[in-house]
């Protein structure tokens, strides 16, 4: 039988961490995919404020599903020692918070170049973050990103079969896969549904504005019908991205088209909402 968890991306309800924690409370959500915190990104807490980070989920009941990362999230031709070292700091950060999964993204490819290009590079920057992931219980997730070497779908799968490990997952990112042009259902979840271990929920348009889910391109409803036939079980995370929050220019290497204003409790509802309904309609 299926069973899925939704968590999300609280920071887009507030900057404030425990204010985050409130509006999930008042959703009845009780996992978190942690990223910003008090307006600084995860990766560069100091020990005090993980600890902090822990007491303040325990005290509001709340669960880390995955930590959302920016591993992965740098150009392919910068320097990637000190990358690493952040990633294995995040590492720890995970574990310290009881976290299963650890989403990172492929490096952007330089502009206007062909990806083919950078492939060795790529398989062996995710083969050494693996690596130091190696023992750790965690599982590392890869999201389809725009303008990273894993935003089409057989990129991604190349990415899988060939850093094959049990502890290397797909984070399954509709939106995206439309705003790089690509079909999602069944074109890229069919490639890719053998090695989906985590959803995230954003729905976008052709034009590349995000929307609810269910109302844009992403084919969320077909996408969660044929997990649920399948058997799965696991997290559902809202990343609604309805409009500017507090950390986004830095997450963004451009601007998104937002079409519901400011982001807050209001449009994480609506997100809430809007996948509640596609889960009672399947």
């Amino acid at each position: 039988m299926a069973k899925f968890y939704i968590s999300g991306f609280a920071d887009e309800i507030d900057a404030d961490f425990r204010t985050q924690l409130r509006g999930l409370n008042s959703l009845g959500i009780e996992f978190i995919e942690i990223r910003g915190v008090n307006g600084k990104n995860i990766s560069v807490l100091s020990g005090e404020e993980v600890a902090e980070v822990k007491n303040t989920l325990h005290h509001y009941g709340i669960k880390v599903s995955s930590i959302g990362s920016p591993i992965g999230k740098i150009n392919i031709l910068d320097d990637f020692g000190p990358h690493l070292d952040m990633a294995k700091r995040i590492f720890e950060i995970a574990n310290t918070l009881n976290s299963p999964f650890v989403r990172i993204f492929s490096f952007y490819m330089p502009e206007g170049s062909d990806p083919a290009l950078y492939r060795n590079e790529v398989i062996d920057r995710i083969g050494a973050i693996l690596e130091a992931a190696e023992g750790s219980g965690l599982t590392i997730l890869h999201e389809n990103e725009k303008d990273i070497y894993g935003d089409s779908p057989e990129r991604c799968l190349d990415l899988m079969q060939t850093c094959r490990s049990t502890h290397f997952a797909s984070a399954f990112d509709p939106a995206n896969f439309v705003q790089c042009g690509c079909e999602v259902y069944p074109a890229a979840f069919e490639l890719l549904e053998p090695y989906i271990r985590y959803v995230h929920i954003k729905d976008a348009r052709g034009d590349g504005s995000n929307v609810p889910a269910g109302m844009g391109d992403g084919r969320i409803k077909e996408v969660l019908r044929s997990l649920k036939a399948r058997g799965y079980d696991g997290f559902l995370s809202l990343e609604p991205h309805l409009g500017s929050f507090q950390g986004l220019a830095e997450l963004e290497q451009a601007p998104l088209t937002d079409t519901l204003g400011a982001s807050g409790l209001h449009t994480f509802k609506i997100a809430h909402s809007s996948l509640l309904e596609i889960l009672d309609h399947i």
